[in-house]
This record gives structure tokens, C-alpha cells and sequence, in this order.
């Protein structure tokens, strides 16, 4: 066993740790005053840019035939899995913090498992030990969720970070307009965490026929730039509104693209194609560490107990219905699972997400 084997585990700490970068950006590019719809819409632009070159490198000439059926079923993935996850994600993120946001991302797993049950893609299977595993998992999940919405609780004292980010403070327009809607803010990545979870059930339906993960993501990552430009369009007309002269702005914008697009697609699909998608989705919580550092060294947010305890309480979820899963695989014959051979990665990051086992990552 040589140093080669822990290249899988390094990339996914890094894909990780960009994710993270990303989050810390876009929340100071909206603590500036920046439209959470015009951050998606240059998002998805900057992503289309950057993957279409790896599309081409990587699948010139073995790209299927896009059928009319395939267009409209791109179509449909893009509106619910780029455009509509995003939007919320990124407007719960502005009246949020990255921590919160990264903890409830862990909910997709979750979530998933529901919305397949009834189209008999996934089994609850409550007599094994897997099945009981997973409904648990599931359960924990949401009530992790729910403490997070619904309870504040009292501020955990953890001290000043001494490398606080005194730019973070400049930049902020009016940061204590971030706690005005304290229980819409995770219930919008909740939402967005629902949305990235039905795309995982609508792409399942058409990778049989697609199988090309850098074309459909270029080609939805452009049909998501037309849907978030015309939204973000009728929301700011101005042209001061779409201005990235502000660097900021800018960096947010290529960092949420290169980041948490780019890099995670090709970094996500190396690691699923050594490893599995289980191992993947294993590392998921780890962003939710990764942002409360840096969230808390870089932006001064603050930690309550019903984060914590909610955040906690997702994190025990996600391995339980991961565990779950990861037996149910090894007992299938082919060791089938519900996932996307067209997704890489997180977030709600649907239109690079990788599956029911992979978190998302908008």
C-alpha cells in the first residue's frame, strides 16, 4: 500500500476544503450587498466556461445523440437541480451563516431516501438491520434540522479568533440584516436540499441513456446561465447590481465556479471511479467542520447550542443512513444503488452532484 492510496482521500479533503473557500466568499460577497440571484446566475456562467473544455477534452465524439426527450429531460434537471437549489441555497445563505448552511447540505442523503421510496427505488426494508439503519438516520436527520430551524438557544462562548478577518467587517453592508428571518434562512436550504434530492430521482431516469457526466453538466450549466440570468434579470435591472468591480464580487463568483464546479467534478468523479460513491459521501461532514473554523476565524460568526446540537445530530444521521446503505450494497448482487453516473458532487451543487450517496452541493 503505497502513498498512491491516500491520493483519494487527499482530493476529497481538498474538494472539501474548496467548497468551504467558496461558501466563506459567496457569504462575504452578500454581506456586501451583492443579489444572492446574480451570484448564481455568474456562477453558473463562469461554470459553464470552465467545464464545456472539459467536456470536450474528456468526451469529443462519444457524447450519445441528444434526442429531443434528452433535451427536455436536461431541461427539466437544470430547473430543478441547478437553478431551483441554487436559488434557495444562496438566499438562505445571505440571511444565514456558512456553518448552518453546510450542516443542513448533510440532509440529502435523507431526503433522498424519502422522495425515492415511492417510485420503488430505494426499500425500507424495516426488518434488517440495514433498513432500520437508514430509517433512524433519516429521522435523526430531520430532527437535527428541525432543532436547527425552530431553537437558537444560548451563544456558546468559544472565544475571538485572532485571526478574524477585519475586511470581512469593512465589506459588510448591513450584516445585522442577516437575523432578521432567522426561521425562513434554513428553512430555504432546507428547500434547496429538497430540490437537489428530486433531481437525484429525475437524472436516475435518464443516465441509462446519457452517460457522458462533463457533457450533461456543461450542457446543463448552460441552460441553468439562461434560467438564473432572465430570474436575476427581473429582480435587479441596474447595472451597478451586476457590476464586479468589486473584487469580492469577482472572487466569489469564480471561486463558487472553479470551486465548487469545476474542480469538485473532476476531482469527485476520479474519486467515485477508484473508490465508489459511499466513500465520497463519507467526507460530506467534513465541510461542515471546515466551514465553522473558517467561518468563525475569518467571518466572527457566532455558534449557538441549536446549531451545534443540530449540526451533531445530522452528522450522526448521515452515517447511520450511509452505513445503512453501504450494507445493502454489499448484499446485492451487483451491489446496485440508486446514484448518478452524471453527478459529482454536492450542494447543492446538484448539477454536480453524484447520486443518492453523494451530498450536493449547489
Amino acid at each position: 500500500m503505497g502513498i498512491s492510496a491516500c491520493f483519494p482521500a487527499l482530493a476529497m479533503i481538498l474538494v472539501q476544503l474548496g467548497y468551504a473557500v467558496s461558501y466563506i466568499f459567496a457569504k462575504l460577497a452578500l454581506n456586501t450587498g451583492m443579489n444572492p440571484l446574480v451570484l448564481i446566475a455568474y456562477r453558473q456562467i463562469f461554470s459553464t466556461v470552465m467545464i464545456a473544455p472539459l467536456a470536450m477534452w474528456f468526451e469529443w465524439g462519444k457524447m450519445p445523440k441528444l434526442t429531443k426527450k434528452m433535451f427536455w429531460q436536461l431541461v427539466l434537471c437544470s430547473l430543478i437541480g441547478a437553478t431551483a437549489s441554487q436559488c434557495f441555497y444562496y438566499v438562505g445563505l445571505k440571511y444565514s451563516t456558512a456553518t448552518i448552511a453546510c450542516a443542513l447540505e448533510n440532509l440529502i442523503p435523507a431526503i433522498t431516501f424519502l422522495m425515492a421510496i415511492p417510485f420503488k427505488m430505494e426499500k425500507i426494508g424495516v426488518k434488517k438491520l440495514q433498513g432500520q439503519a437508514k430509517i433512524l438516520g433519516t429521522i435523526i436527520c430531520v430532527g437535527g434540522a428541525m432543532l436547527m430551524t425552530f431553537y437558537k438557544g444560548s451563544l456558546i462562548n468559544i472565544g475571538t479568533s485572532s485571526l478574524h478577518w477585519r475586511y470581512a467587517e469593512k465589506m459588510a453592508v448591513d450584516k445585522s440584516g442577516g437575523d432578521s428571518s432567522s426561521l425562513l434562512d434554513p428553512l430555504f436550504v432546507a428547500l434547496s436540499c429538497a430540490a437537489s434530492a428530486s433531481w437525484f430521482i429525475i437524472q436516475t431516469k435518464m443516465n441509462n441513456q446519457f452517460v457522458a457526466p462533463y457533457s450533461s453538466s456543461a450542457i446543463m450549466c448552460g441552460m441553468a446561465s439562461v434560467q438564473c440570468v432572465i430570474i436575476a434579470l427581473s429582480q435587479e435591472h441596474t447595472l451597478e447590481a451586476w457590476s464586479l468591480v468589486s473584487k469580492i464580487r469577482l472572487i466569489a463568483s469564480l471561486c463558487s465556479a472553479a470551486l465548487g464546479s469545476a474542480l469538485a467534478l473532476v476531482a469527485m468523479s476520479w474519486c467515485i471511479s477508484k473508490r465508489g460513491p459511499l466513500y465520497v459521501s463519507m467526507f460530506s461532514p467534513l465541510l461542515l467542520v471546515i466551514a465553522a473554523v473558517l467561518g468563525w476565524g475569518m467571518l466572527d460568526e457566532k455558534l449557538y447550542v441549536g446549531s451545534a446540537v443540530g449540526s451533531a445530530l445530522i452528522v450522526i444521521g448521515l452515517y447511520a443512513v450511509l452505513w445503512g446503505k453501504g450494507k445493502e450494497m454489499q448484499q446485492s448482487p451487483k451491489g446496485k444503488t440508486l446514484e448518478s453516473p452524471n453527478a459529482v458532487g454536492g450542494d447543492n451543487n446538484a448539477e454536480e452532484a453524484g447520486g443518492v450517496d453523494i451530498e450536493s452541493r449547489n
